[in-house]
């Protein structure tokens, strides 16, 4: 399972790789400045799907479903997944 600081580390890249403040992104995902910031500073511990799925489309990102993986990724699979990011 993907921990809520991994996708917040995530968002924060995406939206600094965008040029957006916190402000333009909360508004442009319908969720308070306020939120976004705790999130991302890892103040929020559980986000609903609704608004992590807003902030996901507002930067252009989604979620997806997949088999659970029956063993640990190698370290070769981590470098190559990070580089598709």
């Amino acid at each position: 399972m993907l921990p809520i600081a991994t996708i917040a580390e995530k968002i924060a890249r995406k939206r600094k790789e965008l040029g957006l403040s916190q402000s333009a992104l909360a508004k442009k995902a319908h969720i308070g400045r306020s939120t976004l910031d705790a999130l991302e500073n890892g103040r929020m511990g559980e986000l609903g799907y609704t608004k992590i799925n807003n902030i996901l489309s507002a930067l252009g990102l989604e979620l997806r479903l997949q088999e659970m993986a029956s063993r640990r990724p190698t370290l070769e699979e981590l470098m190559s997944e990070e580089h598709h990011d």
